[in-house]
């Protein structure tokens, strides 16, 4: 049986809204045709004003979260404010990067609010691609075709909710490594806050 079979599944999306980001992932882990955890948390928080989502090995996502965690309370230390977004991301680029010959088997999605609104999608070897909205993951494809199509420049933040939802709860539909409710995260000038929807 070939390894990629025994490879986690998983849909995460950001996407950004006027004033704001919107992070959210289901929370379904399967390897193969088996169902390991139906509560995974696979949207994390970096700084108040930064978040992350992970697809992959969860291992290495929860590795990872850890590292950049630890990095941005060191770094805003040293800088004595706020780290933006995209500092945050070149910095996981460099982490992934460095491990490029054995890598972290996790695709992530890392967005925030310092100033404007950014969002950034990393490949396991550490390419940053900035982007209005994106998607990663088993069903990354389904919920892409859903933000094609529905998304716009300064949308409000129902919206934004809304939309990450829809295009989450489309690839549920489809990709059978996801599913069992969505974590999403909404980042703004105020800070970040987490809930869980039914999926």
């Amino acid at each position: 049986m070939a390894y990629f079979e025994y490879m986690p599944g998983a849909t995460a999306v950001g996407l950004t809204f006027n004033g704001g980001v919107v992070i959210a992932s289901e929370r379904r882990i399967a390897y193969g045709n088996f169902l390991v955890s139906k509560s995974t948390k696979k949207t994390f928080s970096i700084t108040d004003y930064v978040g992350a989502a992970c697809a992959g090995l969860v291992a290495d996502m929860q590795i990872l979260t850890l590292q950049m965690i630890a990095l941005a309370k060191i770094r805003k230390l040293n800088i004595k404010r706020e780290i933006p977004p995209n500092s945050l991301a070149k910095m996981m680029s460099s982490l992934m990067y460095e491990r490029r010959y054995f890598p972290l088997l996790t695709q992530v999605i890392v967005g925030g609010v310092v100033g404007k609104p950014e969002i950034y999608t990393l490949d396991p070897l550490g390419s940053v691609l900035p982007d209005d909205y994106a998607a990663v993951g088993t069903g990354a494809e389904m919920a892409l075709g859903v933000m094609d199509n529905d998304f716009k420049e300064g949308m409000e933040e129902k919206e934004a909710v809304n939309l990450a939802l829809k295009a989450i709860r489309s690839a549920i539909m489809r990709d059978t490594a996801s599913g069992d409710g969505v974590d999403v995260m909404v980042i703004d000038k105020k800070g970040s806050r987490e809930f869980t929807e039914k999926s």
